[in-house]
């Protein structure tokens, strides 16, 4: 049977996202209820809900490709260069004004008066700022050459910073005598090529910001068999499979993924209704509650999930969170280097 090209992308989207009514399901549970959808799975309860890797891997491309798109890593070097003689034109605007109000009060002697003295005061003024303005645009187009310097040498602190960071990396992990030859000689060339690209990524961050949070998902990726064989360690004890472990960071990471699709949609709402106060400063809060939710939620999700005593899943947790951070600190080391390297 030759089927329709629409019906095969749908089948596609089916197999990757499970886009059906499943995610109405999944997702407020998700977001509101920690630990749900793992005792769900659990217990045996899989089909109403999408599975855990088709949602972690959606939202994990997902949220990353929308902060790619909401976020702007352009450095601002040196002080810009104001048009101060922009500030002249409010004179000769009411300068303006004065002469058409005397024109319409010109049978009133005692107004014209007036005018005329406030005429003279705006003449008197705009004469010294004319002179301060000159002397101002001369202290400006001799500071145009120390600007220049001081964004050259901000870009060599920047390409010196990262150069300093790729050799630590490379101290620290790669200076090891048993690796073979080739994988030795592969690795070489990736820090070359990484010290290569640091004046590219001085001349436009964003190029680096393309690459580094396109690689993150793939290191989230990496981490999620660690962080669980770290959980397996912690509850050794409970007597679980390594894949239930596994779901747990699945659901965990997922919701952290979604946290960020959901902040960064709260940003952009802020920033497009920025004219409305009162409604900008709600979708702000909403992001600052959200990061508060994020700590609490993962407690709680590791309290049901394991059913432990409070000051117990307190103590794992934090050691937990603390390995994690560590972890988390090395793995964005690699990607900066490799994003640096893949430039």
């Amino acid at each position: 049977m030759v089927r329709h090209f629409s019906s095969i992308i749908g089948d596609l989207f089916d197999t990757l996202l499970a886009f059906d009514s499943r995610i109405w399901k999944t997702v407020p549970a998700l977001l509101f209820r920690p630990g749900f959808l793992t005792a769900e799975y659990f217990s045996g309860r899989r089909v109403r809900y999408v599975s855990p890797v088709r949602l972690f891997i959606f939202l994990c491309i997902t949220s990353f490709f929308v902060t790619q798109l909401n976020s702007d890593w352009t450095i601002s070097w040196g002080n810009e260069v104001v048009d101060v003689k922009e500030a002249g034109r409010g004179y000769d605007d009411a300068l303006k004004d004065i002469s058409r109000l005397k024109e319409e009060q010109i049978d009133n002697s005692y107004t014209v008066t007036l005018l005329e003295e406030v005429e003279r005061d705006l003449i008197d003024g705009k004469v010294a700022l004319s002179g301060d303005l000159d002397e101002l645009n001369e202290q400006l187009g001799g500071a145009e050459g120390e600007t220049e310097a001081s964004e050259n040498l901000s870009k060599q602190q920047l390409a010196s910073g990262l150069n300093e960071t790729i050799n630590e990396i490379d101290e620290e992990f790669f200076q090891v005598k048993w690796l073979p030859n080739s994988v030795e000689d592969w690795i070489n060339r990736k820090v070359e090529s990484a010290h290569e690209n640091v004046e590219r990524v001085t001349e436009d961050p964003n190029r680096f910001k393309k690459a580094f949070l396109g690689a993150l998902p793939s290191t989230l990726m990496v981490m999620l068999p660690i962080f669980s064989m770290i959980l397996w360690l912690l509850y050794i004890f409970k007597r679980r499979l390594y894949m239930e472990h596994l779901i747990v960071a699945l659901h965990s990471h997922a919701f952290i993924c979604l946290s960020i699709l959901i902040a960064n949609l709260f940003y952009s709402a802020s920033k497009q209704l920025d004219q409305y106060t009162f409604i900008s400063s709600l979708f702000d809060n909403l992001i600052l509650l959200l990061v508060l939710w994020m700590p609490i939620y993962l407690f709680w999700m590791q309290k049901r999930v394991y059913g432990q005593g409070w000051f117990i899943i307190l103590c794992k947790y934090s050691f937990l969170g603390l390995i994690y951070l560590i972890l988390l600190s090395i793995g964005a080391s690699f990607t900066v280097l490799w994003s640096l390297a893949e430039l």
